[in-house]
């Protein structure tokens, strides 16, 4: 277990952090953190969780996120850790053991470093504190002044250990060691002199004088434009420093050059001719000899010499990648370019790379070499020295002089290469080190690589340009098929033409296949081939012929993979969804999210999933469905897995978005902890992740649903209430009845009450009030069956308001009472606040704004808190409209626009319009009018 309070507040443990909850939880954690093993007054903790106006119920709020702290760590098994979190009178103590405390040890570290005797150990020790942090202090806490002043305390200490760390780079004399790590913080702190300072210096002593005079030149202006000061004395004796030349730079000569390496004993090479002075001795070198012009041999005695050109035959039937032509044609632009073309099997890299290759001979006058190097293949790749040897005959080398090993051909390839302007294809390219010794020397050359993996360290060694390959899209895969079975074939029959190309995801090798088999049946129409591929139990098998397919293709990239990589792959054949971050991943294999991130990079670099979004990837149909086929016995595993996984990061979110509510039910039988949960550091975060996840939310339901696993569908849909209440009118119904149907499958009255409670809310907030009450009549009776009192006083809350709608404010008014007295029975505070809110309404369509008044500020006696916007937005409204029913019109006024805008602020926008168009009855001012048009279309187009 350990405590981070370096970046992301935090609990770290051996399955992965404890999922914390809202901003004020982590709040409470860092302040008792700050001060561990010493008690910590409550009045102390409220100035850490509120500014000047705390709520009149702290005390409670506190002691719950307390006890919340203490399930969490307890689940954690932190009493082997020898933490405690305790109680002692009017405060908490922490106690934990300093090594468990990320601060901590940092400054032990820093202690450690001065005490050393050796610039080389302080480094070390140095460098170990600084990679303790992973961001700014304190990140993801509430910004109370007490906690902003520690992680600026904190700031303060990391940044005179970068300065510390860069002095001792100096003693080593490693000055371009210390300007790095001073450069980034200089730009991220300007105004800190002592850190230009230091920065100048280290530039000036690693021979870089006009950069440090710019950098006090950039510093000085801004001083001057900022604050109106001239600079600092440490800042201005650097700056005379330099302008005296005193110190003398320890060497002026770029960092690199193997001259001023130590030891190396090798001089500077020599440039174009000039002659270079042993160190040993002074006679000097011979001048080197001149370069012949290289003559390319020709075939055939008494013939003339022309390019040599050893590409296949440009592809036939090529459509479409205007884009990645014209981004080919831009990467090859440049000097010496290496173009990087990647994509995944049977995307089709191979036919682009030799049709932008046929384009323009002319722009290859010494022609061009092609080598395929079966990285990818099951007959064995070429050895470089094989290939070398076969572009060196086609540039008229004879036999004889091609040199017998690797590293003499390659040093041969490049000189004869540096004078040319020479197009060099390699083709399904394994990895980086396959092409080192094949690129060619010339800065007119162009290098095109083709691989399905992505050759970052060709990037990083090379500069390669990359240009990724992605599936054709319709149009362009009907107009490969017609370009193989004619257009009038095609034409004949556009929908089944297009639908072909999208059971086919877009992949030529997929489209290419499918013509090849309609080519040989001119009985069959494209509708017949649609139907045939529409079973996807046999899709990949139809998609081959002789030994070209798509499972062919996949073969041989995955056998290439490492068994954790592999296995995972399988696994995600067996995702409900269409997304998968590490998460969901590691719940399908099995494995934990870090492992599971792992083998996900090594998939996207054989281009088997793809990168949507930062942590958010995809996987093409046709390879899921060859994952898939891998290992089928493992579905319904990976199932159970990756609903559990959803089930506990809803809880999650659902705690994170709105953590006054209750949880919604107790978790399954059998129910699968994942190995680590997502930890949410706030309200957005986790609203964002319901969002994001809301479609795959819904297929991971309907898969449980189908694998009789009603008691997941149900969990994974109910979970979702806080983004439903969020957005009312979002299109939930279809979702939350099949959640229905789950439970009532399942016989489990819980269940059944609490689908009908939401969704019965959900059809009135959509103005189908008598189905609602339909569905809401029999909630209340189902939820005293099960037991569930506080879910009997939602039922009563929710019938209540469609019976108002209907007319019968009486009725309503007494069910909202009855809810009330269930809410303070148990007690509840979040559900008296739901009853209040509603019964507040209630009285003020009655024609009774005193009592909705009452009502709205006893419910503000309870709450809200800070996180629940939408709870506040709704009780300010009414407080509002009453007003101006008792004839306050401005007091009205002021609350309905405090409403209107705490709601656009928050993004609620079903909230925004209700506070507007209750102002709009009595003002119509323009700026309202707007508001209120903008807060509409906002919410029909977010559904």
């Amino acid at each position: 277990m350990e405590f981070r309070l370096l970046g992301t507040v935090c609990v770290d443990t051996l399955t992965g952090p404890l999922p914390l909850g809202p901003a004020k939880r982590r709040s409470l954690l860092a302040a008792l953190l700050l001060r561990a093993n010493t008690p910590v007054s409550m009045a102390r903790l409220t100035d850490c969780l509120w500014d000047d106006d705390p709520p009149l119920h702290a005390r409670t709020v506190i002691q719950g996120h307390v006890s919340r702290l203490r399930v969490l760590l307890t689940g954690a098994d932190a009493e082997a850790y020898g933490v405690e979190l305790a109680t002692l009178g009017d405060a908490y103590v922490l106690r934990a053991p300093e090594t468990l405390l990320d601060s901590q040890r940092f400054e032990e570290l820093l202690m450690l470093a001065r005490e050393q005797r050796s610039p080389a150990d302080s480094v070390l020790m140095l460098k170990e504190a600084l990679s303790l942090w992973q961001g700014p202090a304190l990140t993801g806490t509430y910004a109370s002044a007490p906690l902003q002043a520690a992680a600026q305390a904190l700031e303060e200490s990391r940044l005179a250990t970068v300065e510390q760390l860069a002095r001792a780079y100096a003693v080593l004399g490693e000055h371009h060691r210390a300007a790095a790590v001073l450069r980034a913080e200089a730009d991220a702190h300007p105004m800190r002199e002592s850190l230009a300072a230091a920065l100048m210096t280290a530039l000036y002593r690693s021979g870089r004088q006009s950069e440090a005079l710019d950098r006090f030149h950039r510093t000085r202006r801004m001083l001057a434009d900022e604050l109106g000061i001239d600079p600092g004395r440490e800042l201005a004796d650097a700056y005379a420093q330099i302008l005296r030349g005193d110190p003398e730079p320890v060497d002026a000569r770029p960092p690199g050059d193997p001259a001023q390496e130590p030891g190396s004993g090798r001089a500077p090479a020599p440039r174009d001719g000039a002659t270079i002075a042993p160190a040993s001795n002074d006679v000097p070198a011979p001048a080197a000899p001149p370069r012949a012009p290289l003559v390319l041999l020709p075939t055939h005695p008494g013939t003339t010499p022309h390019p040599t050109d050893l590409l296949p035959r440009a592809p036939r039937g090529f459509h479409g990648r205007g884009a990645e032509l014209t981004a080919l044609s831009r990467a090859a632009a440049g000097e010496a370019p290496v173009c990087l073309l990647t994509g995944p099997a049977g995307v089709g890299k191979t036919a682009l790379a030799l049709h932008w290759a046929r384009r323009s001979p002319a722009a290859f006058p010494d022609g061009r070499l092609y080598a395929d190097l079966r990285g990818f293949s099951d007959t064995g790749e070429p050895t470089p020295l094989e290939v070398l040897r076969e572009f060196l005959l086609a540039l008229g080398v004879a036999p004889r002089r091609i040199p017998e090993s690797v590293t003499g051909a390659a040093a041969l390839f490049r000189s004869l290469t540096d004078r040319l302007s020479l197009l060099v294809v390699l083709d399904n390219v394994r990895d980086s080190a396959q092409v080192g010794q094949l690129l060619p020397g010339g800065t007119d050359c162009v290098t095109l690589i083709t691989s399905r993996h992505r050759l970052e360290g060709l990037i990083a060694s090379d500069a390669a340009v990359p240009v990724p390959l992605d599936v054709l899209e319709p149009p362009d895969g009907t107009a490969l098929l017609a370009g193989v079975l004619g257009e009038e074939r095609v034409t004949a029959e556009p929908v089944a033409a297009r639908r072909l190309a999208e059971l086919c995801g877009g992949l030529p090798l997929a489209l290419r296949v499918t013509a090849a088999r309609l080519a040989g049946r001119p009985q069959w129409t494209l509708a017949d081939m649609a139907d045939e591929l529409a079973d996807e139990r046999s899709r990949l098998t139809y998609l081959a012929v002789e030994d070209t397919g798509v499972s062919a293709a996949l073969r041989l990239t995955v056998q290439q993979l490492p068994p954790d990589a592999v296995r995972h792959f399988t696994r995600l054949g067996h995702h409900p969804g269409s997304h998968f971050d590490p998460y969901t991943a590691a719940a399908l294999a099995g494995s934990d999210p870090v492992v599971a991130a792992a083998a996900l990079e090594r998939l996207a670099a054989a281009h088997l999933v793809t990168e949507a979004g930062p942590g958010r990837w995809i996987l093409h149909d046709l390879v899921r469905l060859y994952a898939r086929g891998l290992d089928p016995a493992a579905g319904p595993d990976a199932l159970l897995g990756v609903l559990d996984h959803y089930i506990a990061t809803a809880l999650a979110a659902a705690d994170t978005a709105e953590p006054g509510g209750e949880p919604c039910f107790v978790l399954p039988d059998g129910f699968h902890r994942p190995a680590a949960v997502r930890d949410f550091t706030g309200r957005d975060a986790a609203m964002n992740w319901l969002a994001a996840e809301r479609e795959d939310l819904a297929l991971a339901a309907a898969a449980a649903r189908t694998a009789g696993l009603e008691d997941r569908a149900w969990r994974i849909i109910l979970l979702q209430w806080p983004h439903v209440v969020w957005r009312a009118r979002d299109g939930w119904a279809p979702m939350l009845e099949l959640a229905l149907a789950a439970a009532v499958a399942r016989s489990d009255p819980y269940a059944e009450s609490r689908v009908r409670n939401l969704l019965g809310w959900v059809l009135s907030e959509e103005g189908r009030t008598s189905e609602a009450v339909a569905l809401l009549e029999p909630s209340p009776g189902l939820a005293r069956q099960a037991g569930d009192r506080l879910g009997e006083a939602t039922a009563l809350i929710n019938l209540a308001i469609v019976q108002a709608e209907q007319g019968g404010l009486d009725v309503a008014m007494e069910g909202c009472g009855r809810a009330l007295e269930l809410a303070r029975e148990e007690p509840d505070a979040h559900t008296e606040m739901l009853a209040l809110q509603h019964l507040a309404r209630m009285q003020l369509t009655a024609g009774r704004p005193q009592d909705a008044l009452d009502s709205t500020r006893a419910a503000f006696e309870l709450g809200p808190e800070h996180e629940e916007a939408a709870r506040r937005v709704l009780l300010t409204t009414v407080s509002g409209e009453a007003r101006l029913a008792l004839g306050a019109e401005d007091e009205g006024v002021l609350l309905l626009d405090l409403a209107a805008t705490e709601a656009e602020r928050a993004g609620y926008d079903v909230g925004a319009v209700r506070a507007l168009e209750a102002l709009l009855r009595v003002t119509a001012g323009p700026e309202y009018v707007r508001r209120y048009e903008d807060a509409v279309r906002r919410l029909a187009d977010g559904g």
